[in-house]
């Protein structure tokens, strides 16, 4: 991943969920010729990086970090990277090789880092930086939804046979009493009970709910709610299932539309033409 500060691109990482940002290529904006070892000599550094290694290091060395501490600002002080790390065991600048090789600090640090570059081009890296996760953050919202719109299809890996709407109950079947209260509300939502889609479907295992949509079992879960809400309040059975099987069909409606956002052009053609969710259920085929 890069940040781009000043026309400079700069490499960051993730260690351990953390962010880390290249100081090596955050030197090169820097006039002059200077080494990471000479930001490193300077007294309030080896400071900011001791309470920094105080806050995020159980395992950082208070006796060294003391000894250099004292010595820190001096003429003769120089201190590497390397010999930071080893002495102290500090963990907030780390050196890595390979492709993406240099010195690497944690963001916080960086930022300090930024400031002995110049004040402006810290003031820059921490709005790049700060856009760059915003980036990120849509990216990740995105794929959360695109990842769901997959999961939706996956989930009808086989289809129980009634269109992807339900359909409209006619007089003979709201008068018709059933036994069972999870039958008004597989009659509202599937248009059968629960023996009639076993009849059915002999070769299949489980019940008619097994192989339901998400937008069914979604559907489903606020029939269940308002059909309680209806029985306490005493109303009779076939008007509950005939005002259930509405607000099925309205939110079925509802939730296939924001479904089909999803869906591309050909997709859309399969739908028109009453085909099943499940053939478009592979993955390579949801945009």
């Amino acid at each position: 991943m890069k940040l781009n500060v000043d026309n400079q691109i700069i490499n960051y990482i993730k260690i351990d969920d953390e962010d880390y940002i290249s100081i090596t290529d955050m030197l090169k904006a820097k006039e002059g010729n200077f080494l990471i070892s000479s930001w490193l000599r300077n007294r309030n550094t080896i400071e900011f990086l001791g309470i920094w290694e105080e806050l995020h290091n159980q395992n950082f060395n208070y006796i060294e970090f003391d000894i250099i501490k004292s010595k820190a600002g001096l003429n003769n002080f120089i201190i590497s990277v390397k010999e930071w790390v080893e002495k102290t065991n500090a963990i907030g600048i780390i050196s890595k090789a390979g492709r993406y090789g240099g010195t690497y600090a944690h963001k916080d640090i960086a930022f300090e880092f930024g400031m002995w570059i110049s004040p402006k081009f810290k003031l820059l890296l921490i709005k790049e930086f700060e856009r760059l996760k915003k980036q990120e953050q849509h990216q990740l919202e995105w794929n959360a939804k695109r990842e769901l719109s997959k999961i939706n299809y996956k989930i009808h890996t086989s289809s129980i046979s009634h269109n992807l709407i339900p359909n409209k109950l006619n007089k003979n079947q709201i008068n018709k009493i059933y036994a069972d209260e999870a039958d008004v509300l597989n009659m509202a939502l599937f248009g059968m009970t629960a023996k009639e889609w076993r009849d059915n479907n002999k070769t299949l295992e489980g019940n008619m709910r097994d192989y339901a949509s998400i937008n069914e079992l979604i559907c489903l879960s606020n029939l269940e709610s308002l059909n309680a809400v209806m029985i306490n309040d005493g109303i009779k059975q076939p008007i509950r299932l005939e005002r259930l099987n509405d607000i099925a069909i309205s939110q079925i409606q509802i939730l296939n539309k924001n479904d089909i956002d999803y869906l591309d052009n050909k997709q859309l053609e399969l739908l028109k033409t009453n085909k099943s969710l499940t053939e478009l259920s592979s993955p390579d085929k949801i945009k």
